[in-house]
């Protein structure tokens, strides 16, 4: 087996991970992370080469982009509380306790080598534990604390780590050169990627095609990557930028086939990607364990310490920030999403597993320092690494949906009720506001406007039933079920219809360009229900 046919192994292997997932309970990273170790174990099966230049341009932005389309500027603003304690300080404790405890325990390390080891050990992995988060039915509040934190700490982190590899490299470290590279990495990110998001928003009004359009997405979180570190900035604080701009301003509210269009685009580059990633935590497991070769006890000594002072860190930590975060909540009346007890904290805590991020920058270690060196410890840094790696994913991952329901920490489903039929009352208005403008614009006939103010009151009362009386329910219940019997019949005739034009494409003198305009429009009406 050569390295192109391990990737399609590894593609497949995400897609086949997901229904799996579903059926056995397990989450996919953690299944991918399972079958990459049972591939490393066949003799057949190559190592892992991939250049370390080439893993965080390739692996991170279109993951991060992928993240970031699922938040927005608001949550961030709201949360900005939680977010810096989580994502900002506990970023930089853990990887000082980290770097403090290698280099006293781990031989031929430098301090500098030791701190680029906390750097990428101290980002818990968002992809990882909002996919098992979703699998156990997680409150969206506490949901939406991971995947803001996961965001914000892998920027920290891969700062963190640019500035320590930089350090081991030239073998020359300096505080307040060290600070003012990180503040100016921040500063020329976001610019960096608020322009190449306005940018990006004129060309897709350029472009106009939806299959363009999302062409232009793909490459997008790439550009921000690569463009902001050619000018010294931080890469994925520029992808992050770039993507929440762009769902804020960029997003056409009638776009409806370009808006699902782009979504399952990037369901599929995420599951992919993010498939391979943890496909690759189990491969390198491989060369991992030859770095231990000869010296088990040892390296297991170490990995393991470094495993609980990983894991002890973010506990401490937690408990005493949760506690302020819900004290400073309650003198200030902000929108902000905190972890609202003790059992919430716990899972908070247990969610903490490192992924992708952490593979990344482990793989990224240069090979070789300025001085043509071999880099201070790196196959320590990379035992270590991945013992920390598969300990917290497969440990964690596998035992998290135990804990919640142990915890009894479940989704409030009265308060989600709410939210959706607080959304449905406002669409419903939203409608009937246009309809009344509408009125006053134009002379339309009585039955005509009786069916238009039904249907915009039906609007609401479909995304939320609650929303009205048990008397207008049932009318609109009648009137649902006769929809659906003419959405029903509709849909007979145009799947005869549909199959008819297809056979006609093999037919001799037809043209499929032809047939797939006429299929495509027949499609087209059947996604509006027309």
């Amino acid at each position: 087996m050569d390295q192109l046919a391990l990737l399609f192994v590894l593609l497949l292997g995400a897609l086949v991970t997901v229904p799996l997932g579903d059926r056995t309970g397990l989450p996919p990273p953690v299944l991918m992370t399972l079958g990459g170790i049972v591939l490393a174990l066949l003799p057949f099966v190559p190592s892992v080469n991939i250049p370390p230049e080439f893993i965080l341009p390739m692996v991170l932005p279109p993951l991060l982009y992928a993240s970031a389309q699922r938040t927005s500027w608001r949550q961030f603003h709201a949360n900005r509380r939680p977010i810096f304690l989580l994502a900002v300080a506990l970023v930089f404790v853990t990887t000082a306790a980290v770097a403090a405890v290698a280099h006293a325990i781990v031989p031929g390390i430098s301090l500098a080598a030791a701190v680029v080891l906390g750097a990428l050990v101290a980002p818990p992995d968002p992809v990882a534990a909002t996919a098992v988060a979703g699998s156990v039915g997680l409150p969206r509040r506490l949901v939406s604390i991971l995947e803001g934190e996961g965001l914000f700490n892998d920027v920290t982190a891969i700062v963190l780590y640019h500035v320590a590899v930089a350090a081991a490299v030239s073998g020359s470290f300096s505080l307040p050169k060290a600070f003012a590279e990180l503040v100016l990495s921040a500063v020329v990110a976001v610019a960096v990627g608020l322009a190449l998001g306005w940018a990006a928003k004129r060309l897709m009004h350029v472009l106009g095609d939806p299959t363009l359009q999302i062409g232009l997405t793909l490459l997008v979180p790439f550009v921000s990557y690569v463009l902001a570190e050619e000018f010294k900035g931080s890469g994925v604080l520029a992808v992050l930028t770039t993507a929440l701009f762009l769902a804020e301003y960029a997003t056409d509210a009638d776009d409806v086939l370009g808006r699902l269009a782009n979504h399952t685009f990037w369901e599929i580059v995420d599951t992919l990607v993010t498939g391979v990633a943890f496909g690759l935590v189990g491969l390198e497991l491989h060369n991992a364990l030859g770095t231990a070769s000869g010296r088990w006890g040892e390296m297991l000594g170490i990995g393991g310490i470094v495993v609980a002072v990983v894991v002890g860190v973010r506990l401490v930590w937690l408990l005493p920030a949760a506690q302020l975060a819900r004290k400073l909540h309650k003198r200030r009346d902000v929108d902000e999403e905190i972890l609202t007890s003790w059992r919430e904290t716990v899972v908070m805590w247990w969610s903490g597993m490192r992924g992708v991020a952490s593979v990344a920058l482990a793989l990224a270690i240069p090979l070789r320092t300025s001085s043509g060196v071999r880099f201070p410890a790196r196959d320590e840094i990379l035992f270590i690494a991945f013992a920390v790696i598969i300990s917290t994913l497969v440990v964690q991952g596998l035992t998290l949906a135990w804990l919640v329901k142990w915890l009894r920490v479940r989704v409030d489903i009265d308060a989600t009720r709410e939210a959706e039929r607080e959304l449905a009352v406002r669409a419903a208005k939203a409608a009937r506001h246009r309809l009344l403008e509408i009125l006053e614009q134009e002379d339309l006939p009585e039955d005509l406007m009786e069916m238009l103010g039904r249907r915009a009151y039906d609007m609401g009362a479909r995304i939320s039933p609650d929303m009205v009386d048990e008397e207008r329910r049932d009318a609109h219940a009648q009137r649902v079920e006769r929809l659906q019997t003419l959405q029903r019949l509709q849909g007979e005739l145009l799947s005869a219809a549909r199959h008819e034009v297809l056979a006609a494409r093999s037919e001799p003198g037809v043209d499929p360009e032809a047939v797939d305009r006429v299929l495509r429009h027949m499609d087209e009406r059947t996604l509006r229900g027309g």
